[in-house]
């Protein structure tokens, strides 16, 4: 576990966490880059962000499932209402237990709007780099469960790849203990990062509670109860899938900032040291789930 002077601050090795913090802003910085052209699956730039992270995913030790690492479906387009393929990305390190958690991110944003690029560094180029860091965490430490990771394709188009993965699970669905999932990380004027879905399975509360904080900022529970409306969060991301197939989450993001899905979400506005305040906070928390989850 990184130290609470935090890494974060001085940009320098997180020995401790297994990962380091530049290599953390640069995953962010090259999948919100304007070669990727937002992000838009089916697209020039979105094939570009899908190799990235398919060397990514082998250097951090993320072993393919089945033999591969690419789980590819359709999906009906919001805008044109054709069939568009689509391609989620997953692998797994294995733990001392079947018995799984999903850590989950998406990879594509909206694309390229009348030759304006909408990068999506926040949403969720941030997200991706957490899971990154997560797994390079575990690269040399075997975890007490086995630790799925998921990049979905399609968020931005109705949840498509996170439906299509729980539809067509490449485990055993009983053997998934709960999903944590990511999307958008950094950037908070308050500083604060939320932790959503203990609502929904109390038993998750005791553990998130224990998740020690870098100095500086927040961790809070909640935007996770029907009666409020549009920020329950319940249903408003990847999470939202699994928790329809009755499997438990947590979702980790802040909340709606003026750069949400506008062409100003660009690496240059992310607040770095909040970002990664909140992945160190989002590896300590699946730590503490690894070791308290019973198996």
């Amino acid at each position: 576990m990184v130290g609470a002077g935090l890494c974060a601050l001085s940009f320098s090795s997180c020995a401790q966490g297994g990962y380091q913090a530049p290599q953390v802003l640069r995953d962010v910085e090259i999948l919100a880059a304007d070669s990727m052209g937002g992000r838009l699956p089916n697209t020039p730039g979105h094939a570009k962000a899908k190799a990235y992270l398919l060397q990514r995913f082998k250097e951090v030790g993320i072993q393919p499932i089945g033999g591969s690492y690419q789980q590819a479906f359709e999906f009906t387009s919001r805008t044109t209402r054709e069939q568009v393929p689509g391609v989620n990305l997953f692998g797994k390190i294995a733990g001392k237990s079947e018995k799984a958690i999903v850590i989950t991110a998406h990879y594509d944003h909206v694309g390229t709007r009348n030759g304006v690029v909408f990068n999506g560094a926040d949403d969720d180029a941030s997200g991706i780099g957490a899971l990154l860091a997560i797994a390079t965490h575990y690269k040399t430490q075997k975890p007490e469960h086995t630790l799925v990771f998921v990049a979905f394709d399609a968020e931005e188009q109705g949840l498509a790849g996170s439906k299509f993965f729980v539809d067509n699970l490449p485990l055993a669905k009983e053997d998934i203990v709960l999903n944590v999932n990511m999307d958008m990380l950094s950037i908070s004027a308050k500083n604060e990062l939320y932790a959503a879905g203990t609502f929904h399975y109390p038993w998750l509360k005791p553990i998130i509670d224990q998740v020690k904080t870098p100095e500086g900022m927040t961790l809070k529970q909640g935007h996770d109860r029907p009666e409020q409306g549009p920020d329950d969060w319940t249903l408003q991301s990847d999470h939202g899938s699994f928790h329809r197939k009755q499997i438990p989450f947590v979702y980790f993001g802040v909340e709606d900032h003026p750069h949400y899905h506008k062409e100003s979400d660009e690496y240059q506005n992310i607040n770095h040291a909040f970002y990664l305040k909140s992945v160190e906070t989002v590896v300590r928390a699946v730590q503490l789930l690894d070791k308290q989850i019973s198996l």
